[in-house]
C-alpha cells in the first residue's frame, strides 16, 4: 500500500503498529517510503510531536524547491515537462519544442492544476514582453493545445472556463 501511495502522492505517511518490537520491520516501512515509525504504547503528545516534525520537514522540502525553481518539474498524462532544461518530453519519451512564452504558460498551468485561471492571471504568469495583449493568451493556448492535445478542436487537457479563463483539466504530480 505504501508503494501504491508514494507512486501517485507526497502526503506525509506515519506507520503506527503494535508490541512488535522487530527492527527489520520498522526499516523495511522506512525504506519502502514512511516518513515516521512509532510502535504503541505512544502517548498522544509523542504522536502530535511527530505528525509535526514530518509536516515541518515537508514544508522545509518545498520551500527549498522554491529557492530552486529550475529543479524539477511535472508529470501528468504520461507527459513530463523537466525545469533544468524547459524541456517537454511527450508519452513517446520525444522532445517537444517549447516557445518562452507556451514554457511558462504550461508552467502556470502545472503550478495550478484543476484550477480556473483567469487570463488576467495567465498574462502575468506570461509577461515575456510588455506589450501582450489579452487575446494573445488565447493565442498561446491554442499553440499548446496543438502540442498536447490528441485533437485540439476538442480539447481535453486544457479547457476554457467560460466567463473566467482556463483550467487544465489533468491531474499533476511534481518531482
Amino acid at each position: 500500500m505504501l508503494r501504491e501511495i508514494r507512486a501517485h502522492s507526497d502526503v506525509p505517511v506515519i506507520i503506527t503498529t503494535g508490541h512488535r518490537l522487530d527492527e527489520s520491520d520498522r526499516i523495511v516501512g522506512l525504506e519502502l517510503g514512511a516518513d515516521d515509525y512509532i510502535i504503541k504504547p505512544f502517548s498522544l503528545r509523542e504522536l502530535l510531536a511527530r505528525v509535526r516534525a514530518v509536516l515541518r520537514r515537508q514544508e522545509m522540502g518545498r520551500a527549498a524547491r522554491a529557492r530552486e525553481p529550475e529543479r524539477g518539474g511535472y508529470r501528468f498524462n504520461g507527459w513530463k515537462l523537466e525545469r533544468r532544461g524547459r524541456s517537454l518530453i511527450d508519452v513517446n519519451n520525444s522532445q517537444v519544442p517549447l516557445s518562452k512564452g507556451e514554457y511558462t504558460l504550461l508552467l502556470a498551468f502545472l503550478e495550478a492544476p484543476q484550477r480556473p485561471l483567469t487570463r488576467e492571471y495567465l498574462l502575468q504568469a506570461t509577461r515575456v514582453h510588455e506589450d501582450i495583449f489579452d487575446r494573445s493568451v488565447d493565442v498561446q493556448v491554442l499553440r499548446l493545445r496543438r502540442k498536447l492535445e490528441t485533437d485540439p478542436s476538442a480539447p481535453r487537457i486544457i479547457q476554457a472556463e467560460r466567463g473566467v479563463g482556463y483550467v487544465f483539466t489533468i491531474p499533476v504530480e511534481p518531482f
